[in-house]
C-alpha cells in the first residue's frame, strides 16, 4: 500500500497481516481522490472507520488542512500511530480510539468531506452514515463504501454519485438544501 499522490507521494505504508481487515485498495484511492481533488486542499476531512490510516493519510498528502482519524480498535490506531510515524506526518491531525457513531454524536467537529468505510459486515454502517450528516458543514460531502451499491434513502442526503471499483462501490452524498 502507498500513498499515491500529493507531499507524501510513493511512500509506502504498513498493512495489517491477515485478511481480517480490508483497507481500500491503491486504485480505489486513486480513483477516490482523483474525484475530489479540487475539494480536498484545505478542507477538514474525517476518516471514520481509519484502520490503517490510508485514506485520510491521502488527504493529508493532497493538503487537507486538518484530518480526523477514528477507529474503534485499537489494533488500528496503533497501526495508523506507525504509519503517520513512518511518513513523518505534519501535526494536523487528530486520532480519535471510538466507535463511530459515539463519536458523530459527541464530537464538536465540522467537516467538509466524510470518508466512511465500515467493516462490510458492520452492523451500524447506516446508523453511522445517517449520523455523519450531524457533523458536516454546508456543501460537503460524505463518501461511503460498501461491497453492495446503494439502494437506501437517509434522510437529509442525497446521492450526487456512484461509482464501482471491482468489489468496492463509493457512494457520494450531499445535505438536502430545504
Amino acid at each position: 500500500m502507498r500513498i499515491v499522490a500529493g507531499k507524501y507521494r510513493g511512500r509506502t505504508l504498513l498493512e495489517f497481516e491477515g485478511d481480517r481487515i480490508r483497507p481500500t485498495l491503491d486504485k480505489v484511492r486513486e480513483s477516490l481522490f482523483n474525484i475530489i481533488q479540487s475539494r480536498i486542499s484545505n478542507s477538514s476531512f474525517l476518516d471514520l472507520y481509519c484502520g490503517t490510516g490510508a485514506v485520510g493519510i491521502e488527504a493529508l498528502s493532497r493538503y487537507a488542512s486538518k484530518v480526523v482519524f477514528n477507529d474503534s480498535s485499537k489494533d488500528s490506531v496503533n497501526l495508523l500511530k506507525k504509519n503517520l510515524a513512518k511518513i513523518k506526518a505534519d501535526d494536523d491531525y487528530e486520532i480519535f480510539n471510538q466507535d463511530a457513531v459515539q463519536f458523530l454524536k459527541n464530537t464538536e467537529k465540522k467537516f467538509d468531506i466524510i470518508f466512511i468505510d465500515p467493516p462490510y459486515k458492520s452492523p451500524n454502517k447506516f446508523d453511522a452514515l445517517a449520523f455523519c450528516k450531524l457533523v458536516l458543514n454546508p456543501d460537503g460531502l460524505i463518501i461511503f463504501e460498501d461491497e453492495n451499491e446503494w439502494q437506501g434513502e437517509i434522510e437529509g442526503l442525497a446521492v450526487v454519485d456512484k461509482r464501482k471499483y471491482g468489489r468496492a462501490h463509493l457512494t457520494f452524498f450531499k445535505e438536502i438544501k430545504e
